[in-house]
């Protein structure tokens, strides 16, 4: 309490003084463990924690291995990364597409979501501060880390009931990466959401170089095995003496609710932007290859471009015969004529000065054979959400003697 005294012999120019009285009232303690059992906030607080102390021991066993088991959300909140998975509804366009043949089916969302720009890893080296969309976020941005592509397509492997995780590892190709693991009956395949390939687990191409954490919507789990190659991992997570787990069994906290929406509503993409999209990328790498042969005159043989341009779209798909009956004999014709060079390129859209730089990677415009003619075709597929598949032939011709 604040108490005034004046001086009695002081003028009223002076000024007054106050001292301070501390009384006491009483006290009340709120014990920090009473907090703790209020059950929303003790069940942050314990799973949060849990979560640091179970990083912080992997790290002590296996330095090098990459394990993350929290991560924000688009709302700055500290969340468990499990809280991401959730079965989601794939494209509808796409379901349709092979009805009775669920395979095919999964390949071509896989190339879906591959499609998918993603965003560089500018966040790699703040492990642990790590922003992830929802899944539904990324869709509608058309963008997405290497993380969210690969939670996504294990998001849409689960709508189909098939045993799906998350694999967090390292690439000989690309650094760190994120596939996805599934379960089949005899062996285990493992999914490169950035490419759409799928490998199985003893295939020596697969460019994933090691297994470190897997994760689905209930559990983490920090492989502790010495050789964590593909080939050599046992991917049994159940076996507590290969995998360390975060949560203990059939852990069920408000924490582990999944933060992903019912289910992905999807808008069509318009066919005539589609449409002039293609022309504009078609005549743009015209112009750019002629510019780039300055010195030589660029001839352009209409007859295979027409070939060509039938040939891409089989290709998207993957159907059967690549290419008409009609269109097949016009090809073995030419190659009585020309001995052809060149091939196709797909790559997802982002811009158009990334395909002309896909195209000038491949050095076909630079024949300085005389006489070459060129050919090119531009094929792009659309997917919902503005999410295109951008396909281009380019090949040079040249008279046989």
């Amino acid at each position: 309490s604040i108490i005034e005294k004046h001086e009695d012999h002081c003028f009223r120019s002076c000024s007054g003084h106050s001292y301070v009285r501390k009384n006491w009232l009483g006290s009340i303690v709120f014990p920090f463990s009473a907090l703790l059992h209020q059950s929303e906030f003790s069940d942050q607080i314990d799973v949060l924690e849990r979560a640091q102390i179970f990083k912080k021991d992997c790290k002590a066993v296996f330095p090098n291995r990459r394990t993350t088991t929290t991560v924000f959300n688009d709302e700055g909140i500290q969340i468990l990364v499990t809280r991401y998975i959730k079965a989601l509804n794939p494209p509808q366009q796409l379901l349709d597409l092979f009805l009775h043949d669920t395979n095919t089916t999964l390949d071509l969302i896989a190339r879906f979501v591959s499609l998918i720009p993603v965003m560089p890893d500018t966040l790699d080296e703040n492990d642990g501060f790590d922003i992830w969309m929802t899944s539904e976020h990324c869709i509608s941005l058309a963008l997405g880390s290497k993380e969210e592509h690969a939670i996504l397509l294990c998001n849409f492997f689960l709508y189909f009931g098939k045993k799906a995780l998350v694999l967090l590892g390292t690439s000989m190709l690309e650094g760190h990466v994120a596939y996805v693991l599934t379960q089949e009956t005899d062996e285990y395949l493992l999914w490169n959401p950035l490419t759409g390939q799928c490998h199985k687990q003893f295939d020596p191409f697969c460019p994933l170089q090691s297994v470190d954490c897997l994760f689905d919507d209930g559990n983490v789990w920090f492989n502790i095995q010495q050789n964590n190659t593909p080939m050599a991992v046992h991917f049994d997570y159940s076996k507590e003496s290969f995998w360390k787990q975060l949560l203990p069994k059939n852990f069920r906290g408000t924490q582990t609710q999944s933060i992903q929406p019912e289910e992905i509503f999807y808008s069509d993409t318009n066919k005539s932007m589609v449409e002039d999209l293609k022309n504009r990328i078609e005549r743009t790498l015209k112009c750019k290859i002629m510019e780039w042969r300055s010195k030589q005159p660029t001839r352009w043989n209409r007859q295979c471009t027409f070939i060509l341009r039938q040939i891409l779209p089989k290709l998207e798909l993957g159907t059967g015969s690549f290419v008409s009956s009609e269109a097949e004999n016009e090809f073995e014709r030419l190659l009585q004529f020309y001995r052809v060079a060149g091939f196709p390129i797909q790559m997802p859209y982002t811009d158009v000065q990334s395909v002309i730089d896909a195209v000038y990677q491949t050095g076909i415009y630079s024949s300085e054979f005389p006489q070459t003619e060129f050919a090119l075709a531009v094929y792009i597929h659309a997917y919902p959400n503005n999410i295109l598949s951008v396909w281009v032939y380019l090949a040079s011709l040249v008279r046989r003697l």
